[in-house]
């Protein structure tokens, strides 16, 4: 499992700055090559913050000073070298084909760095809590609703009895009903959803087991979970004040019904016959 690099962890922290450090991470997050040449007074001016606010962002990352922090961009950049397309930040109607390029180019890092991080062992531990769950529930508010949605379809596609709802309300209500052999995932790009972290946390009082999949691994949902899987996004790029990319989040529940579903002809019928009588609807 690999660590998180600079630009990581500025996208993981982002709403947790106050707005000047929010000022230095975008201009970072968008000029990283150019910040690797510059003295931290350049910075500053380029940024229009002082100083001392790029100090204290160096603090944030665990760089131990603005010297640090290049020397750790520098190397992040040349490890992506080595990559097949570079992560760049210009998405553009006038250039459709080099914007699809960047835009794979983006999806591809997120995919690959959310595998990258994720912990072997804690992955066995979530599929093995998910496979003997009675129920598994998937809570979510809104951009990542479809990624608890799409969970709940999948793992019942394979003969896992999993529920969601893309009413909050219906979610909550549900969530009150389960019981210690029962499982819930909390699905929060953040993972500072107050909805989504007050449904774990009166789970966990009644002794339901709860896996929390966020960006953030310091977040208040990853910290209640029993278990936390961590997703990268890079949406960053093309938004200055928020993100709402599901691509990591979805590859994570994939990869759980993937591995769930593999070598098990039993869930392999129960597939096929879902997957024939939705065909039976088709034209």
């Amino acid at each position: 499992m690999n660590e998180d690099s600079v630009l990581d962890r500025l996208y993981k922290m982002y709403d947790d700055f106050y707005e000047q450090e929010k000022k230095v991470a975008s201009y970072i997050i968008k000029n990283s090559r150019k910040v690797i040449n510059m003295t931290i007074g350049e910075l500053a001016k380029e940024s229009g913050v002082s100083v001392a606010t790029i100090s204290r962002i160096c603090k944030k990352c665990n760089s131990g000073g603005f010297h640090n922090l290049k020397i750790s961009i520098a190397g992040e950049i040349v490890n992506s070298a080595h990559g097949t397309r570079e992560i760049a930040n210009d998405i553009t109607r006038k250039n459709i084909r080099g914007s699809l390029n960047r835009i794979a180019a983006n999806k591809a890092a997120e995919i690959q760095e959310t595998i990258d991080m994720i912990d072997s062992n804690i992955l066995e531990k979530v599929i093995d809590l998910i496979e003997k769950a009675n129920i598994v529930n998937f809570v979510a508010v809104g951009n990542t609703i479809p990624v608890a949605l799409d969970g709940a379809y999948r793992l019942s596609e394979i003969g896992i009895k999993a529920v969601s709802s893309p009413i909050w309300e219906t979610q909550l209500a549900f969530s009150m009903t389960l019981e210690k052999n029962d499982v819930i995932v909390a699905i929060s790009n953040s993972g500072e959803s107050k909805k989504v972290y007050s449904m774990v946390e009166q789970a966990k009082k009644r002794g339901v087991k709860t896996i929390g999949i966020t960006n953030n691994p310091d977040s208040a949902i990853a910290k209640i979970s029993d278990y936390h899987i961590k997703t990268v996004t890079k949406e960053r790029l093309f938004m200055n004040e928020f993100y709402f990319s599901r691509v990591s989040a979805m590859t994570v529940i994939e990869i759980i019904h993937l591995i769930l579903a593999s070598g098990e002809k039993e869930r392999y019928e129960k597939v096929s016959m879902c997957e024939k009588m939705m065909a039976d609807e088709k034209i």
